[in-house]
């Protein structure tokens, strides 16, 4: 159980015991030296470790519209494995319960499910390997110590350790409305936050271990939250941009995610 001071670090609940092990799929040459050039930064940053857990499920590289690479885990025999968590916040909190003239401040944090910790007793089942190129030397493997971009219960686990975060900051502005959905903080109050309040603010969630996006501290309208955009006079869906030029499966789900 989470305290004032100890994060509520939450032990996954499993529906069996038995190791589950998936083969890694086959890579390209130059998408195997990319997907170690990746791994590799996971493990400078302290998001995985070297394993040798009797669990496994393969990885694969993604090229991004940005032109960067982007590591995936296809977690989903773990996630069969472990029971769900369900829903902590159904729907998203709605901006118009805000007063006309209030000062907001918008707080997107950086990576979160990455700044947030498994429990120890879990990190084994998040394993995965990287294949030496020819079988030239023995396989690398590692396991997530942080909670992993596509584990069912990630949302849920990120929701509660960012709430326990904010705690200490709902009790010091107590005549403040704040507004969290996983990686999104609103601030709204009467009176406008001093900067010296904002660098305090940042300072306490930096403090529980959460990481804030600089460049994306809005703090003058228009703001956007969760795809609404906030003027000083009026709330209103921020515009959709679809690109209906499809070219691969990837266009197509992205285009289906903007449609709903």
């Amino acid at each position: 159980m989470a305290t004032a001071e100890q994060p509520p670090i939450l032990k996954i609940t499993w529906l069996t015991d038995n190791p589950g092990w998936v083969e890694q799929w086959p890579m390209t040459e130059t998408r195997l030296q990319i997907a170690e050039q990746l791994i590799q930064e996971q493990l400078d940053a302290g998001h995985i470790r070297p394993s040798v857990s009797p669990w496994n499920t393969p990885i694969f590289v993604i090229l991004k519209k940005s032109g960067k690479w982007r590591p995936l885990h296809d977690l989903r025999k773990v996630n069969e494995q472990m029971q769900a968590m369900g829903a902590l916040q159904p729907g998203l909190p709605a901006p118009t319960m805000i007063l006309q003239g209030w000062s907001i401040v918008v707080i997107d944090l950086k990576d979160c499910f990455f700044t947030i910790p498994l429990h120890s007793q879990d990190t084994k089942r998040f394993a995965l390997t990287v294949p030496s190129i020819n079988r030239a030397t023995p396989t690398k493997r590692y396991e997530w110590v942080v909670l992993p971009q596509s584990m069912r219960n990630s949302p849920c686990m990120c929701q509660l350790f960012v709430d326990w975060a904010l705690q200490p900051i709902r009790q010091h502005f107590s005549d403040t409305l704040i507004y969290h959905y996983m990686d999104d903080i609103l601030i709204a109050r009467k009176r406008p936050l001093p900067k010296t309040k904002i660098d305090w603010l940042i300072s306490q969630l930096e403090h529980q271990g959460l990481t804030v996006a600089p460049e994306k501290i809005q703090c003058s309208a228009p703001w956007k939250y969760l795809g609404w955009l906030i003027t000083d006079a009026q709330i209103h869906p921020q515009k959709i941009t679809l690109h209906d030029n499809i070219t691969t499966l990837h266009d197509a789900q992205k285009l289906f995610g903007d449609l709903q």
